[in-house]
């Protein structure tokens, strides 16, 4: 099944929906605006309930099919934009200096609303599509925010599906994989105190610099001495912060980094190396290191049945040669981790072709993907709850 024909038809509707958001972005949880567009776009559809404030600034739509089947699936969208000041030149660029709809959510936000919108029209399944527009992904926790809201309970969500852009994967083409997709991202702040003293007489202090200095290397063999090699982790120092004069070693010294993760076993492990290794290695030179463990977005996790659907549905809608299913993953972080350790779902890349990179400030998302995820989301539902 290609492209469906009524979404074709409205595609530059949606698209005029997408380049609005666009010329309007909000930033983590202040998306009120674009929760007001959204919530007046469902209304505007009939859908059966509309409800508003769910994770602060969140919107959900409520789509019940014709029959009796008291089965729930979730589609979720994002629709926060990023702190970037725009430079694409397009005439609907953003308004709003500083903000930027830079990694593509007002798509998702549009994608989705296509999709509520050919679903009400045409109740062509047997269940309830419950259709999720959320606030604050980019770092504020958006997602785990509607879920410690009850979002899964209060609409008995069985199965909840992500969707995102991908620039570099070819316009026209679906990837996806089963198990982490998206990594894990904490982040760790390490306090080292010595000793200060004058810069020409070390032998009367205790440097936190050569401590950071040896440290900065020796987390590094938590990753290629720990981990096991077939499996995956990323740790970057980020920051170093000591002294203030050329001629004083200081007193303490502070390093910043994060670790990207693709399961919780090795999550886990990084965080313990880390809390063991600095405060040995820093006594060792006797200084004493304190570590701040920064818990982030988990690890996205998609499930296996709900994977291989996904791909599935992706090839009725692209075609069989146009749908990776076992792409490499990325050590970027998604917050519709929450969502899927909640329920089983699966989360999938549609491709932005040879776009900018996501989060630069002359990215913008390809409006001819547009047809392509709204029928992918179209089918999904329809395939997901089968009419009988």
């Amino acid at each position: 099944m290609p492209v469906l024909n009524r979404v074709a038809e409205f595609h530059a509707e949606i698209t005029a929906w997408r380049r609005q958001l666009h010329a309007n972005p909000e930033i983590l949880y202040d998306v009120h605006d674009t929760a007001a567009f959204v919530e007046s776009k469902l209304r505007e559809f009939d859908v059966d309930e509309v409800v508003t404030g769910l994770g602060r600034t969140g919107v959900v739509g409520i789509i019940k099919g014709k029959g009796s089947s008291d089965k729930v699936i979730g589609l979720r969208a994002d629709m926060d934009a990023l702190p970037i000041t725009e430079q694409t030149g397009k005439p609907y660029a953003s308004a709003n200096t500083g903000k930027m709809h830079a990694c593509g959510h007002d798509g998702h936000t549009a994608m989705l609303l296509g999709a509520a919108r050919y679903l009400a029209e045409t109740r062509n399944f047997d269940g309830t599509v419950v259709v999720i527009f959320q606030p604050a992904e980019e770092g504020g926790g958006g997602g785990r925010a509607m879920v410690q809201d009850g979002l899964m309970e209060r609409f008995g969500i069985t199965e909840v599906f992500g969707m995102h852009n991908m620039p570099g994967i070819p316009l026209g083409e679906f990837a996806i994989r089963e198990g982490g997709i998206m990594a894990g991202t904490d982040q760790f702040a390490i306090d080292i105190e010595g000793h200060g003293g004058h810069a020409a007489m070390p032998h009367l202090a205790t440097d936190p610099v050569i401590v950071a200095a040896h440290l900065i290397t020796g987390l590094q063999t938590l990753v290629s001495r720990n981990v096991d090699p077939i499996r995956s982790a990323v740790l970057s120092v980020t920051t170093v912060n000591a002294g203030t004069a050329y001629n004083v070693i200081p007193r303490t010294a502070r390093l910043t980094g994060t670790v990207r993760t693709l399961d919780e076993d090795v999550r886990q492990q990084m965080e313990e190396g880390i809390k063991r290794l600095a405060p040995q290695l820093a006594q060792a030179f006797g200084a004493r290191a304190t570590v701040n463990w920064l818990p982030g977005y988990p690890v996205t996790v998609n499930a296996p049945r709900q994977t291989d659907f996904a791909a599935e549905i992706a090839r009725e809608v692209a075609g069989e040669e146009r749908v990776v299913a076992n792409v490499d993953p990325t050590m970027g972080g998604e917050d519709f981790a929450y969502m899927l350790n909640a329920r089983p779902g699966a989360y999938i890349f549609i491709g932005n072709g040879d776009s900018s990179d996501l989060h630069t400030d002359t990215y913008d998302f390809n409006d001819e993907a547009i047809p392509l995820g709204v029928s992918y989301w179209v089918r999904l539902a329809e395939r997901a709850l089968p009419a009988q």
